[in-house]
């Protein structure tokens, strides 16, 4: 599927709503560019001058710590101008439609927005809507997309496995209900994965999942035999129905990840989450606090992910102008 949206005539990236129908070529930009965007954090002052004069704003309609945090970080560290919009707290609540919303933002200058939103498809909506010189970004909507997550896991893996042709890599967990397992699938097939596994319930599984180019496991010692990382999803608790699963003790039992079962794996696999992690729930403390976790390093790389995402659109709004 194709998102004309995305890049503009001369192929740069003007927004970036979701990894599928991208490039190789624009995912191997992104990072690429975050590379050196790493070392910025370690500078005594943490600033690069590429965004200075543009004005970011981070229009959250759901929670989200992590996430936002890491977006204000990026767009703080390129030198922008930040502003934090309380949506549950906004204008909207008295009844303000989110195009009047938008367009009051956009006559106050801004240059790019950072959409996080509950319904499948609202980032889209607002990049078809927005005047021409502002960017969005995709910080996750509904169950559909989350690519700057995706985007991150795959440069966390890049730095320690750098072949991904040579690699299987295994999804664990609620696919049916994880944007963010859609967006890791696509970027992975995007860039050239030797094999992805996806392990789960048939409960917590699209009906077409096979479709998205992965291979399905329903029994989790079968599935993460040799597998070269091993990423665990959150229970989406919020966007599922009830009877999906018995429990979260009878999860763990069947899914959770414990030192015993990593073992099948390789030994120097990657154990990854994208957060928040649910201890002894999907994943034991023993093996997220261990030598093979890089949650850490995800967390870290999402801020030069982002970074890299932001100064690639923005500066091709600076060109322009």
């Amino acid at each position: 599927m194709n998102h004309p949206l995305q890049p503009d005539q001369a192929g740069s990236l003007k927004h970036f709503l979701t990894i599928e129908g991208l490039k190789r070529e624009i995912l191997v930009s992104i990072l690429d560019t975050a590379e050196p965007m790493t070392e910025v954090t370690d500078r005594s002052i943490k600033k690069i001058p590429l965004l200075r004069g543009k004005t970011v704003v981070n229009l959250f309609f759901e929670p989200s710590t992590r996430t936002r945090t890491t977006f204000e970080l990026a767009a703080k560290r390129l030198s922008a101008d930040v502003l934090n919009i309380a949506v549950d707290t906004s204008a909207t609540i008295k009844g303000e439609s989110l195009l009047d919303m938008l367009r009051n933002l956009e006559a106050m200058h801004v240059d790019m927005f950072v959409v996080r939103h509950p319904q499948s498809g609202a980032a889209h909506f607002i990049a078809q809507h927005v005047a021409p010189h502002i960017s969005i970004i995709n910080a996750g909507d509904g169950r559909h997309a989350h690519p700057t997550q995706a985007m991150l896991d795959v440069f966390t893996i890049r730095r320690h496995k750098p072949d991904f042709g040579a690699l299987r890599i295994a999804i664990i967990g609620d696919i049916l209900h994880s944007r963010v397992a859609r967006s890791q699938i696509h970027a992975l097939n995007t860039l050239l994965t030797g094999e992805v596994r996806v392990i789960a319930p048939k409960t917590l599984l699209p009906v077409d999942v096979e479709s998205l180019g992965v291979k399905v496991f329903y029994n989790l010692r079968a599935g993460l035999k040799g597998v070269d990382v091993v990423i665990m999803l959150r229970l989406q608790h919020e966007r599922m129905q009830a009877g999906r699963l018995p429990s979260e003790h009878e999860y763990y039992h069947r899914y959770g990840l414990t030192r015993d079962r990593l073992q099948l794996a390789k030994p120097d696999a990657l154990v990854m989450h994208p957060g928040p992690v649910n201890r002894g729930v999907e994943i034991s403390s023993s093996v997220a606090d261990g030598s093979q976790s890089v949650i850490l390093e995800q967390v870290s790389h999402g801020i030069a992910i982002r970074m890299a995402v932001m100064s690639m659109a923005l500066d091709r709004t600076r060109a322009a102008s």
